[in-house]
């Protein structure tokens, strides 16, 4: 089993009318998942309230403490309690900063992968500096660095870089090109 953090996407849309009774529903997912050992943090993607799907997030330490919690009691009634909530769920499961991207075969080149995360970066490491400028600059540069990475990294991991790939989802992987029966080439 890995011992690397692992995170589980799912990908979940409400079904029709439904939709503050899924995010209701998510929120308490989300606070179970607090009480399991290992448990690193979650996230929720929402549509707008018309359609879409709801993008979650939940991440663990290893494969140990995600699969505890998996096959847990109270996240099997968790899951039996929203089964009317939704419609077609895809899950996967990825280790390390692969899985702000997606499955295996479907990841967009590593240099679109690097802008989606500088896009996400810059902007706050920025206004980070910018706005504690004041007090950090008392500090010598490794206090510095040090301040500013423990308090970004989970701000990134958690918020802004799955963000920044929803936001870019679209040129981070098109949609690919159709070419008219006509025009196919054998």
């Amino acid at each position: 089993m890995s011992t690397l953090p692992v995170t589980l996407m799912v990908a979940r849309r409400a079904a029709q009318g439904r939709y503050q009774d899924m995010m209701s529903w998510l929120r308490e997912g989300e606070q179970l998942a607090t009480d399991f050992p290992g448990y690193l943090g979650s996230g929720v993607l929402a549509p707008p309230a018309d359609g879409g799907e709801f993008q979650i997030i939940f991440r663990f330490a290893d494969e140990k403490t995600l699969h505890a919690w998996e096959f847990s009691a109270s996240r099997s009634a968790w899951l039996g309690r929203g089964s009317e909530l939704f419609a077609d769920p895809m899950e996967h499961r990825v280790s390390g900063m692969e899985g702000w991207f997606g499955a295996v075969g479907q990841r967009p080149p590593r240099w679109k992968q690097a802008v989606a995360i500088w896009l996400a970066f810059f902007p706050v490491s920025l206004l980070f500096n910018f706005g504690l400028e004041p007090l950090l600059a008392e500090l010598g540069m490794f206090s510095r660095v040090l301040v500013s990475t423990l308090a970004l990294t989970p701000l990134m991991v958690y918020l802004f870089i799955p963000l920044s790939t929803h936001l870019l989802a679209g040129w981070l992987n098109p949609a690919p090109s159709r070419v008219k029966p006509a025009e196919a080439t054998v």
